[in-house]
């Protein structure tokens, strides 16, 4: 590599602005799903979110942290996203297996009164893993509207493990693409086999926050602002633990139904 040559890190980041670029050119979609997100959390009911193995990330981006508000419902299966131990007990081996066994998806909205008025959000980068996919379809089946939120480039050339080939788009009202590459990786080193450096979590975390402004604009404009979780550097601590506790109060009031009417 000469001295003038790009390097690793200057060509990922240049890849992270293809990919906010990619993220940008869908804000026409970004719109609509706020406006359907914005509908539900209005109406009093929630967005579930759903993501098994590292698309737990972008679940969690959504809420709770700080910058997020109540109205979005996590749901976070630790069989199918706990990576910490990697191998052995409770390895990443079970959790890729179990990602592909039918008849969890049910299983798992089973614990939920799922209301017309819901919406959901379902990540997977490949969208062809057979848990996501039943998780859109058993979400579409009881009349909650779907955001798919995929890699396009990956998803396309990838085969599906369900029988039938169908993929998580398949079961979309809306689909945003993170504009992660095939393969996800995005950099190749000399003399290294395969890219390193993936891009679909940047392009996922853009997308969730882009959804995330546009609703809180709609939820402030009809007279309900959300209660954002705020550092305390910023509005105080006094402040800060207000906001703590009622976005979590809120949180309670609105989860609590779901368990309520099964």
């Amino acid at each position: 590599m000469s001295d003038h040559s790009p390097s690793p890190a200057e060509r990922y980041l240049k890849e992270c602005l293809r990919v906010q670029s990619r993220v940008a050119a869908q804000i026409g979609t970004i719109r609509k799903v706020a406006d359907l997100f914005a509908g539900s959390i209005l109406a009093g009911g929630m967005v579930h979110l759903f993501g098994s193995g590292h698309s737990r990330i972008l679940v969690e981006e959504m809420w709770p942290r700080y910058g997020s508000f109540p109205g979005f419902n996590p749901i976070v299966e630790l069989s199918l996203t706990f990576h910490n131990l990697v191998v052995g007990a409770n390895g990443q081996r079970q959790a890729m297996f179990l990602e592909n066994v039918s008849g969890l998806a049910p299983r798992i909205l089973r614990n939920f009164a799922l209301k017309p008025t819901d919406s959901a959000l379902v990540i997977s980068s490949s969208g062809c893993n057979i848990v996501p996919i039943e998780i859109a379809e058993e979400f579409q089946r009881r009349g909650v509207k779907v955001v798919a939120l995929v890699s396009l480039d990956h998803s396309g050339p990838s085969e599906s493990k369900r029988a039938d080939g169908k993929k998580l788009t398949d079961f979309a009202d809306f689909i945003l693409d993170t504009g992660a590459p095939l393969g996800d990786s995005m950099v190749a080193i000399d003399g290294l086999e395969t890219k390193v450096a993936p891009g679909s979590t940047v392009g996922g975390c853009l997308l969730v926050n882009a959804v995330k402004a546009e609703v809180a604009q709609r939820l402030t404009a009809a007279g309900q602002p959300p209660k954002v979780l705020t550092a305390g550097a910023v509005v105080g601590t006094e402040r800060a633990t207000e906001l703590f506790e009622a976005a979590y109060d809120e949180h309670a009031r609105r989860i609590a139904p779901y368990y309520a009417g099964l």
